[in-house]
């Protein structure tokens, strides 16, 4: 049993975020299997899986931010609001204006900013509860995006379209796949190498054990084979298709954001709060700035949200918006995090994200009812979380158990219990 649990370790990522997701990540497999098998083969289809992306990558934008606002102990209930109201105004600077798309896009995300500066001025400096502020955030921004359109639709220009329902381009050779998608799903087997070599390399230096070489040959492996398996997927759709412009742009989010967590200080200090914001306060983190960074910085990621699927939707409606923010914690929730906050990662927030989308999408394919999805999703999501705490209570497997165990020994930690405070350590996010 022991040598099994060392491969495991080994195998999911040593030390990294991967060691402590691979239960959330057995679990997506299992559901994508088990879709695959139901809908004859409709899941994984070359179409179907370019429909997820395109679908539910403005959710999964909004779990990016979602996750750390969570983590420094706070909720945010207005982010569907403020998409709908950004995607509003942009249609109508647009439309009525003629101001050209790429300008509107750069103002939609200022008015992101600005809408979450206001709502950290009053969480960070005035001392409201973020659920509150956020509570008024919701019915305010709201009620402005009926007023500035009218309750009515407003269509966005050809070029603006791109972010949100655009593909990467067809160029080179004919191939009979699109070969920009090709290249870009090697490049990211050439990173994957890369970034192997360079783990071994740093555990070599610091005379740290890095593991048989069979082992990391191995992880390479699963990981190619699945990258490409993607790649040629999404590269293989009907002509016109390829892998999402959206897709992109959550991809280099995913990116920078795992980066600013981990490797960071400024990204540790958000889950210092979170662990204990009163002892982070004593080691000298500023409390106000966290507060107020985290809760902007998910201002300007609901407005780019709210654009992508304006672009995605060729207008914007008054119907914008609507339960974005019960998907997005959702998914934060999914994918490890604690309610009390100090705990999570963006990637496990994402793969949060993929379950329900996988979930939602294959119910859909099988003809279920809209009206059943919902309530389907509710079910599976407080079924799975309530098994999950009793079986960790009762020292059975947990996915999140095993997600956040290794969080305890080596990231900050929240209060439990009676409220004790525990000690914060240096995190271990991404």
């Amino acid at each position: 049993m022991s040598r099994f649990k060392d491969l495991q370790k080994n195998l999911f990522g040593g030390t990294t975020s991967n060691a402590r997701q691979f239960g959330m990540i057995f679990a997506l497999v299992a559901i994508v299997l088990f879709f695959q098998i139901w809908t004859n083969g409709l899941t994984l289809s070359s179409g179907n899986m370019i429909a997820v992306v395109s679908q539910y990558s403005y959710i999964l934008i909004l779990a990016i931010g979602m996750l750390m606002v969570i983590v420094a102990g706070h909720i945010d209930l207005s982010v569907g609001s403020v998409a709908a109201f950004t995607g509003i105004v942009v249609a109508k600077l647009m439309a009525d204006q003629n101001i050209p798309w790429f300008l509107a896009l750069l103002i939609g995300l200022g008015i992101g900013a600005l809408v979450g500066a206001w709502q950290g001025f009053w969480v960070a400096y005035v001392g409201v509860p973020a659920f509150i502020v956020t509570l008024a955030g919701m019915l305010i921004f709201r009620g402005a995006n009926q007023y500035v359109g009218k309750s009515q639709t407003v269509a966005v220009p050809e070029g603006f379209q791109t972010i949100g329902g655009g593909f990467l381009p067809e160029v080179g050779p004919v191939t009979g796949y699109n070969n920009l998608t090709l290249l870009l799903g090697f490049a990211v087997c050439v990173a994957v190498i890369v970034r192997e070599w360079q783990l071994r390399r740093t555990r070599h230096l610091m005379h740290a054990e890095a593991g048989p070489i069979w082992v990391s040959v191995l992880r390479i492996a699963i990981l190619m084979a699945v990258i490409l398996f993607a790649t040629f997927r999404f590269a293989g759709g009907r002509i016109g298709t390829s892998f999402p412009i959206s897709g992109i742009i959550l991809g280099v989010l995913v990116v920078a954001y795992s980066f600013y967590t981990r490797n960071t200080a400024a990204g540790r200090h958000i889950y210092a709060v979170g662990g204990n914001s009163r002892a982070a306060e004593l080691s000298g983190v500023k409390l106000q700035r966290v507060n107020f960074f985290v809760m902007m910085n998910m201002g300007v990621l609901a407005a780019l949200a709210g654009m992508i699927f304006v672009a995605r939707s060729r207008a914007s409606g008054p119907q914008d918006g609507l339960s974005w923010e019960l998907e997005a914690i959702a998914a934060v929730f999914i994918g490890g995090a604690a309610v009390a906050g100090g705990l999570g990662t963006v990637s496990g927030s994402i793969v949060g994200g993929l379950v329900m989308a996988v979930l939602n999408n294959g119910l859909i394919l099988k003809g279920i009812g809209a009206d059943s999805v919902q309530i389907i999703k509710g079910l599976v999501l407080l079924l799975a979380v309530a098994l999950d705490v009793y079986n960790k209570q009762q020292g059975r497997f947990s996915i999140i158990g095993s997600v956040t165990k290794g969080f305890r020994g080596s990231g900050p930690t929240a209060p439990v219990g009676s409220g004790t405070p525990q000690q914060v350590k240096t995190p271990v996010a991404g």
